[in-house]
């Protein structure tokens, strides 16, 4: 508290004196309290943006002359742990980090300790997870602990949801397996351990991302009950079932089958199976 020239503390009769003899100079001069109040806000607040300013610029700084000691698989690990906690959504890391949709794919569908380390998505996010670690935000952990009813589906089906391939977020992933594929791919992994068909629905449904879509239970079973190569071919299940078997093969590190490189060899000009009006024929594979 400021002391008179006495060195006595006023006192508070002379505080108030004091202060009615401002508010009253401030009157006379026509200035309102509440313009002076807001100056001193003003003020506060650019020098809140400028600290921060200066400490993320440090902080940037700094990270140019680290040196990256995670390896590309830990990297990953990082953003698919960070993603499963909810903190942001794909497209919105994606952003934070300053990179494109098939870049990030591209980077994520790789496994290896040294695979996609010359992808900038390895460098860009692995600043941003140090930087975050240096301003005291700890590391994302792969720690979450599903619930009861799910333990069993949880340990046979991996995480997908970082996974993103080309197309996907426009709807308009290239198709490269028969509708008789699918069916017996759906019908195998319904026989696991855990897996319920509500769930299996929820999951082919999100491979809808542009258009978000909820596929019901009599498609599915309209899907399963058809037989031939395109018969169910522009049903919304035969789309969503092959991005999500296609992301689980990637997750699961599986490699293309001969007949699946066959189909793309075909039907790649095509630009995949069409999806968009039924078909009854399809050129088979070794003709």
């Amino acid at each position: 508290m400021p002391s008179s020239a006495t060195g006595r503390e006023p006192s508070d009769d002379a505080l108030r004196e004091s202060s009615n003899n401002v508010l009253n100079r401030l009157a006379s001069a026509g200035i309102p309290l509440s313009a002076v109040l807001q100056d001193v806000s003003d003020e506060s607040d650019e020098s809140d943006g400028s600290d921060e300013s200066d400490e993320s610029e440090d902080l940037e700084a700094e990270l140019d002359d680290m040196p990256i000691t995670d390896s590309c698989d830990a990297v990953r690990r990082m953003i698919r742990a960070f993603l499963d906690n909810g903190d942001m959504k794909v497209g919105e890391f994606q952003k934070a980090i300053h990179t494109n949709s098939k870049t990030y794919s591209n980077f994520m569908t790789q496994s290896g300790p040294y695979k996609g380390a010359g992808s900038s998505v390895y460098t860009l996010a692995w600043r941003f997870f140090k930087k975050r670690e240096l301003q005291g935000i700890p590391l994302p952990k792969q720690s979450i602990k599903p619930k009861k009813g799910n333990q069993a589906a949880a340990a046979t089906t991996p995480d997908l949801s970082a996974i993103e391939l080309p197309g996907e977020m426009d709807d308009d992933v290239e198709i490269y397996d028969t509708c008789d594929d699918i069916r017996r791919k759906i019908n195998a992994h319904l026989k696991k351990p855990g897996v319920t068909q509500a769930q299996f629905l929820r999951d082919i449904a999100a491979s809808y991302r542009r258009a978000p879509r909820k596929i019901q239970s009599t498609q599915l079973s309209t899907f399963r009950s058809k037989k031939g190569a395109l018969q169910g071919n522009n049903s919304a299940v035969f789309y969503g079932a092959y991005v999500y078997f296609e992301k689980l093969r990637i997750a699961e590190k599986k490699p293309k089958s001969q007949k699946r490189l066959e189909m793309e060899e075909i039907h790649c000009i095509s630009g995949g199976v069409d999806t968009g009006r039924p078909q009854k024929y399809i050129v088979s594979v070794g003709t």
